[in-house]
């Protein structure tokens, strides 16, 4: 039988050479296409239907007073002008440049035009009461967002602005075809689980499903704040499809984590997917974009406070920030600073100014009946974070600022002044106004639109500005997908009732798509 098969082989074979070259290509594409549509059957079999949960707070949430509904409309007007300059100039590209009016992509986003900006926006969009541009979005998503690309993303961003983008848009606007986009895309992504360890690649390739890791991370290693911030969108994608494997790899995560030692009781940087070890010896502990334990915190809040193992970690690791990370400087602004070869560097990153409204939001709950605490420990780091943007030129806050000597709150180095746009001061101050009501959050987050629409507006759009200590500051020439996804939502927020998205009902990703909580 072996010798039969061999000789048939060699027959055709040969017939195969009698072809032309096209003639071999076109039988190959035909082949290729044949696997492509069992691939479409396979991705496009409908979802089992599951009960939408409770959803409150959708819409409207417009204020009564005068002055407090013309700011909101402000910023819904910039929304539009965003909106609008991105359909007109960067349109299906994942971001635009708002100046030399055309598309823009990084490498995070791999090669492709996936339309980042259109998925990051359309939540705002659907809030702010835009549909005309929330229909435009979603006919695009519908014809266009096509996930078999031969592209190399990062797992880490396309979860926390595409499936949580498509998640939102979803629950929001209850239409189908976020959904199953949202499902696709995740199937997309589980091929960078595929690791000695579970510990997912940072980078995937969407087409082949082949991972690697950045290569500035550490010896080749998975960085915290991106494996450990799937939780919440994988929970949901496992609750509406009825498929526990979402579920399981990121519960497999946290288990991997929770048997690991912690020097200091905090978790490093960086682990290693291959030996499941920590990446380096000295290792930099820092909230520097740790989302791992605002995602921990969250967990809990989407689990209705039953997912009790969460809160746990959470209230042990912000236990040791503060007694290893938190300092208060001659000045008296209290300040999380990073932890660096086994001292503190006092400098605190934009980025962590997220931090006073993770200590807000975790509050209530906490060990030892110390809400008021954190709630206090949450205004002090606002209130740090309001003076880094006050003690700048334009009233915006530069990227890192430092605590030395005569220096407080503002940034040193050249390439520490610029400012992209970014939300992390008014999500914060977002958050201390739903749980305070204190006057101060809506004056600061009104000082903070109006340095944007002075500094980074432009005739195509927003920019970002390189220093915020000049007077006359070049452009960056990008406009962000979050400042459309995170900063204009969180000052719309700012300036609408409470009933907008009530926080009992939502917890908002760390690219601001609102989920709701799972009862």
């Amino acid at each position: 039988k072996i010798r039969a098969d061999h000789e048939k082989a060699l027959e055709e074979a040969k017939e195969k050479l009698k072809k032309s070259r096209d003639e071999i290509q076109a039988e190959i594409q035909t082949e290729k296409n044949k696997v492509v549509q069992e691939l479409k059957k396979k991705d496009s079999k409908p979802l089992p239907p599951v009960p939408l949960p409770n959803l409150i707070g959708i819409n409207s949430g417009e204020p009564a007073d005068l002055d407090i509904r013309e700011k909101r409309n402000k910023v819904k007007e910039m929304m539009k002008h965003a909106w609008d300059n991105y359909r007109q100039y960067g349109w299906g590209h994942n971001e635009l440049k708002p100046i030399a009016r055309k598309g823009h992509s990084t490498n995070i986003f791999g090669n492709s035009q996936m339309g980042a900006t259109i998925v990051d926006a359309l939540d705002t969009l659907y809030i702010m009461g835009l549909h005309d541009e929330f229909r435009e979005g979603q006919e695009w998503i519908d014809k266009n967002l096509d996930f078999s690309v031969n592209s190399e993303v990062s797992v880490f961003e396309v979860n926390i602005r595409f499936i949580g983008g498509l998640l939102a848009a979803y629950y929001l606007s209850g239409e189908e075809v976020f959904k199953i986009k949202a499902v696709q895309l995740a199937g997309k992504l589980l091929p960078a689980f595929n690791t000695p360890t579970g510990i997912p690649w940072a980078m995937v390739n969407l087409k082949s499903g082949v991972g690697r890791n950045w290569g500035w991370a550490s010896a080749g290693s998975s960085i915290l704040a991106e494996f450990g911030t799937l939780h919440m969108e994988f929970v949901h994608l496992s609750y509406l499809t009825g498929d526990p494997v979402y579920y399981n790899k990121v519960m497999h995560i946290r288990k991997l984590l929770q048997k690991m030692d912690r020097p200091n009781g905090l978790y490093p940087n960086y682990l290693n997917p291959r030996t499941g070890r920590w990446g380096q010896h000295m290792v930099p502990y820092d909230l520097y974009g740790q989302n791992f334990y605002e995602y921990l915190l969250k967990a809990w809040l989407m689990s209705d406070k039953t997912d009790t193992e969460a809160r746990k970690m959470y209230d042990d690791a912000i236990e040791a920030i503060e007694k290893h990370l938190i300092r208060k400087s001659n000045g008296g602004l209290t300040f999380i600073g990073e932890w660096k070869n086994g001292h503190l560097e006092r400098k605190m990153g934009h980025l962590t100014c997220f931090a006073g409204g993770m200590f807000a939001l975790g509050a209530d709950g906490s060990r030892d009946d110390k809400a008021g605490h954190y709630l206090q420990l949450g205004a002090e780091i606002a209130h740090t974070c309001h003076e880094s943007y006050d003690r700048t030129t334009l009233k915006l806050g530069p990227e890192a600022f430092k605590f030395d000597g005569g220096v407080e709150a503002v940034a040193v180095r050249q390439n520490e002044k610029y400012y992209i746009l970014r939300p992390e001061v008014i999500e914060t101050y977002w958050y201390m106004w739903r749980f305070t009501h204190d006057p101060k959050y809506r004056q600061w987050g009104w000082e903070a639109t109006q340095a944007i629409e002075k500094y980074c507006r432009v005739s195509g759009g927003f920019s970002g500005v390189k220093d915020v200590y000049s007077s006359s500051p070049t452009y960056d020439d990008v406009q962000q997908s979050f400042f459309l996804a995170e900063t204009l939502k969180y000052l719309y927020l700012l300036f609408s009732n409470d009933d907008l998205l009530p926080l009992d009902n939502w917890v908002f990703n760390t690219e601001a798509h609102p989920l709701p909580v799972l009862h």
